[in-house]
């Protein structure tokens, strides 16, 4: 009989700690070489890490959302091998599988669930929220067991899904080899998906669950990032309308006449072309602050981050250099990064150093927002909702495709009238579109 003590492992760029995100094992389960114990979380990646060996667990240590520090022991695994003394098994990083990408283990595509659309990748300028809607199957209870294996999920979904008297097989999970989430759980109930057919949501009967559910892994971190955002910075708001008739018209013109090579246009390469041309004139817009050091630093290069909802939480994947790139560039390469973190294939490279932000609510951006600067930026742009509105113009009421750009900037850094003017040239560009190539 031999011991595996498994370390928590050092995943490399100086990251000292780490979060447990799930354990996918308890105290006195079997477990084979390469299972997944545990998801732990580091900055914006999650990884997991596999078994070294067969054996039956004897101990662990951490509860999800603990945060411990690389080197400690987190897992015993007593195995039959013969090992002559107790082993310690530290865990290097190449070993380790990025949670996103684990191998998909095959559940049938009906069970899995798309990924929400970011601000890039529709034919037009509306994308999808943040949680789209997960359409309840609607095949019976015999054809899913014909159908599906048995979900993946853990101790803490299963009880909550029998609670709420909700089939698992009806869910589309986000996570490793289909793995339903709480998330998940949440869009679905949020989607109707509690209420059983011919049910109506008007019964008169009273509602008295209540759930608690810890804030862990990315979604503690973009709260905490959220939070210090807006209780450290003085944000100003200013909202614009912008006609976009002629840009929609020459959008559909340049993409009707596109080559194969070419991706479809929607308006955001448009607005990263109009903010790098205003940008020069702008610079400490395009700016990072750093409070404690009293330090702002310009600069001269646009590292456009694009906000995206992804199944694990908003992120803000970075357009390198967008300044040095035509508008087709710019449309394949913002496509391409918002991909890449909607699948959870994005790097550390690409997930940061964005000098200012772009973002958008899709269909359902309403009238204005307020979006929260992206720290240690100072400006971010909100794209709302495109619509036809009757506006007043020579002497009488015409439809025009009009659409609000909300912005928000770090007052202390970005005086109001700069904002203001910033986002009057921006407009002027979008509403005369041939200039943004001139």
């Amino acid at each position: 009989m031999g011991l595996y003590s498994i370390k928590l492992p050092d995943v490399g760029e100086g990251v000292v700690e780490a979060e447990i995100v799930e354990w996918h094992t308890k105290v006195g389960a079997s477990v084979a070489e390469d299972d997944n114990l545990v998801d732990i979380m580091t900055d914006k990646a999650t990884v997991e890490i596999p078994s070294p060996v067969n054996g039956v667990v004897k101990s662990i240590t951490g509860e999800p959302g603990d945060v411990l520090a690389v080197g400690t022991v987190i897992i015993s695994i007593e195995t039959d091998g013969k090992v002559s003394a107790d082993e310690e098994v530290n865990l290097d990083a190449p070993i380790l599988r990025q949670a996103q990408d684990a191998d998909k283990k095959a559940l049938p595509s009906n069970n899995t669930k798309p990924h929400p659309e970011s601000v890039e990748g529709r034919d037009d300028i509306q994308t999808e929220p943040p949680h789209p809607e997960a359409q309840p199957q609607r095949a019976s209870k015999e054809a899913v067991s014909q159908n599906r294996p048995k979900p993946l999920a853990s101790p803490a979904v299963r009880k909550r899904a029998l609670e709420a008297d909700i089939n698992l097989s009806h869910i589309p999970g986000s996570g490793p080899a289909g793995r339903i989430s709480h998330q998940d759980l949440d869009d679905f109930i949020a989607a109707g998906g509690r209420l059983r057919a011919g049910a109506s949501p008007a019964s008169g009967v009273k509602r008295t669950g209540v759930t608690e559910q810890k804030i862990i892994g990315l979604r503690r971190k973009i709260a905490q990032n959220l939070a210090h955002s807006k209780r450290t910075i003085p944000h100003f708001a200013y909202v614009e309308e912008v006609d976009m008739e002629a840009l929609e018209a020459l959008r559909a013109h340049l993409n009707a006449n596109r080559t194969e090579d070419q991706p479809k246009l929607t308006l955001l390469p448009f607005l990263s072309l109009a903010l790098i041309k205003v940008l020069p004139d702008f610079p400490n817009a395009n700016t990072h602050f750093d409070s404690k050091a009293g330090i702002a630093t310009k600069y001269e290069a646009v590292h456009m981050g694009i906000a995206t909802a992804t199944p694990n939480g908003l992120m803000v994947p970075v357009v390198k250099h967008a300044e040095s790139m035509d508008i087709w560039a710019l449309a394949s390469e913002i496509t391409r990064v918002t991909a890449a973190a909607r699948e959870g294939k994005g790097t550390k490279d690409e997930l940061t150093g964005s000098t200012i932000t772009i973002t958008s609510l899709g269909a359902l951006g309403g009238i204005a927002s307020t979006p929260v600067i992206n720290a240690p930026e100072v400006a971010i742009i909100g794209v709302n909702k495109l619509q036809v509105r009757p506006v007043w113009q020579d002497g009488a009421f015409a439809p025009r495709k009009m659409m609000n750009l909300s912005s928000s900037f770090d007052h202390r850094i970005v005086d109001g009238y700069d904002a203001a003017l910033m986002i009057q040239h921006v407009k002027t560009l979008l509403e005369n579109p041939a200039t943004l190539f001139m």
